[in-house]
């Protein structure tokens, strides 16, 4: 017999009785019975109920152990009675009556238990991961985690893509974060930087004559935490393809995505056609562009039925200002005081002096201060624009929308999550595209890139050339699920005049182009293929899939909030020694 199990503590099943077997695991918990001992093992299959009896000849050990010892147990599978059957485990039919019982390994007082759903500080879980990780709940998480990625690769490898890595010490780029940079020891002064994606190098092999290319690949920032962000590292599933369009990496894309959350997503509903919105679109239907297409309220603008109303507060914003627009929140089912105050009062503790709304009696009268003011006929106006029936309200919010966007889909968010007319049996997926080229960057008073640099503008070199940047878009996207950003995407430049120029408009000159992008202008200039790409990111799809709010719960070891590795220490500080071999001298805040 193996020297430490025969099966694992999942494996065991009324064939088995009568079978004399070894199994090796956790204590999970032991149980006192007058006398009976009962332990349940526990190993990454399973678990075990185990039975010692004072005339077996390990109880005296058994008596010894206690949670999350290890041990090794022999012993003979005897049928449970009725009446003890466990149906929650797939061992409960059996148990094992003890014969010699090994302590492999003892534990020391445990600073968390392993036992039960209790929840602890988060610094104590990330501190003792290891002890964390053998909970149900999280050990399941990684295990599916770990079978979502292998189905990840079996998809693609069978769409055609080859799996290629690209380095991880590489040059700095303006990714939009911080880098995190490593100094070179062979080059005084000169610094390597982590990845924060393998954006010009998967188009460099596509620049090199790979067709297909995918990776699961880790990434790194120096950003702040999020729950839908990890601080320091992540992963994704790059991709880029040549000789395609637009249209052909969503062809690609899309049945991967939407196969694979149909394979792990419990039977919740998937989409099965991606819708495509556009962002001005996004914006203004939901206020995000990462919009929650679960929640079915879409806004409306509603300016023209206040201009020169009775409503003076709305009106004269929009006599002031030819930018201010009024959109309309729908709030089916909401019709009633009770929840129109509830909402004013939520939109004044975000920061706002309160949200005017109108709602709608059994009657069909609309009812509130707005509707008082601006008469029936706008009220009825109103109403039929929206399609709102008896029993519904509609909240309103007035301003510049590029200031108050924000709030508007943070308030269409609140009624739909209030009215509970989010539908929590879905997966909800759409293509956000035709993302502006460029923005203009108001601290530094300039335009600047508003998404990927190495996108290709729609309309090309004519369109920088003759167009106003701000008004040009590009071949980017964003695949959104649950109102949870999955990726983002372009087809990219590959002609060497476009990145120019684009650059150029962006306030690169050719002397930071040339050092910064060398590389890749180079290869530009050598036969580039049109290409493009996109790359979902593998933690978040995967917290969608097990349900979760935060990434830590679908993390082996993730970091703290502070970017703390609390379990290995890190970061932590150097010696002397390795400072003066990289020539660096540190210089800390007071």
């Amino acid at each position: 017999m193996h020297a430490y199990r025969s099966h694992t503590c999942g494996a065991l099943r009324a064939s088995d009785v009568g079978a004399t077997v070894r199994l090796s695991g956790w204590v999970h918990r032991v149980r006192d019975h007058g006398g009976l001992l009962f332990i349940d093992l526990r190993d990454h299959y399973g678990i075990t109920q185990i039975v010692a009896d004072p005339d077996s000849p390990g109880f005296k050990v058994a008596e010894t152990v206690r949670a999350e010892w290890v041990i090794r147990i022999d012993g003979t599978v005897k049928a449970r009675t009725p009446e003890t059957v466990n149906q929650n485990l797939p061992t409960g039919a059996v148990e094992v009556f003890a014969g010699d019982i090994e302590v492999l390994s003892a534990a020391a007082e445990l600073p968390m238990p392993v036992f039960g759903d209790v929840e602890y500080p988060e610094d104590t879980r990330l501190r003792y991961r290891f002890l964390d990780l053998r909970r149900d709940h999280l050990h399941q998480n990684i295990v599916r985690r770990s079978q979502i990625i292998s189905s990840i690769r079996r998809r693609m490898t069978g769409a055609g893509f080859m799996e290629f890595q690209t380095p991880i010490l590489t040059a700095s780029s303006p990714e939009g974060a911080r880098d995190f940079l490593v100094p070179s020891r062979l080059h005084p002064g000169k610094f390597y930087a982590l990845p924060q994606a393998p954006q010009q190098f998967k188009q460099l092999t596509m620049i090199a004559g790979f067709d297909r290319y995918f990776q699961i690949a880790p990434c790194f920032r120096d950003e702040d935490a999020r729950a839908d962000r990890s601080p320091g590292e992540f992963y994704q599933l790059d991709i880029e393809m040549s000789f395609v369009t637009q249209e052909d990496v969503f062809q690609a894309v899309e049945p991967v995505l939407r196969d694979l959350f149909v394979e792990f997503g419990n039977g919740k509903r998937v989409t099965e056609v991606f819708p495509r919105i556009a962002y001005a679109t996004a914006l203004r239907k939901y206020g995000s562009d990462k919009p929650d297409l679960r929640n079915p309220i879409e806004m409306q603008a509603v300016t023209d039925h206040f201009r020169d109303s009775g409503f003076r507060v709305f009106a004269g914003q929009i006599a002031a200002d030819p930018k201010v627009e009024v959109w309309a929140i729908p709030a089916p089912t909401g019709g009633n005081r009770a929840f129109c105050d509830r909402m004013n009062s939520w939109a004044q503790s975000e920061g706002q002096p309160g949200l005017g709304y109108i709602f709608f009696r059994d009657d069909g009268e609309g009812a509130g201060p707005i509707a008082k003011n601006i008469g029936p006929e706008r009220t009825n106006a109103i109403r039929e624009q929206l399609q709102l029936g008896d029993g519904d309200a509609v909240f309103f919010v007035c301003g510049d929308p590029a200031v108050m966007r924000p709030f508007a889909g943070a308030a269409r968010t609140k009624v739909g999550t209030d009215l509970n007319l989010i539908d929590k049996d879905r997966f909800a997926f759409c293509w956000i595209v035709d993302f502006p080229m460029f923005e203009w960057n108001e601290e530094e008073k300039k335009v600047d890139f508003s998404h990927n640099p190495f996108s290709m503008p729609q309309g090309g070199l004519e369109a920088l050339e003759t167009r106003d940047p701000l008004t040009i878009n590009a071949f980017q996207y964003d695949i959104v699920c649950n109102g949870i950003e999955l990726s983002s995407g372009a087809i990219r430049n590959h002609m060497p005049e476009v990145m120019r120029k684009a650059f150029a408009i962006a306030g690169y000159g050719e002397d930071i182009l040339e050092a910064k992008f060398g590389g890749m202008l180079r290869a530009l200039q050598y036969g580039a293929p049109p290409h493009g790409g996109i790359a979902p990111g593998i933690d978040r799809i995967v917290m969608l899939l097990c349900g979760e709010d935060n990434l830590r719960e679908v993390t082996m070891f993730p970091m703290n909030q502070r970017a703390e590795d609390l379990l290995m220490g890190a970061p932590s500080e150097v010696t002397p020694k390795q400072l003066r071999e990289l020539h660096i001298r540190l210089n800390l805040p007071n």
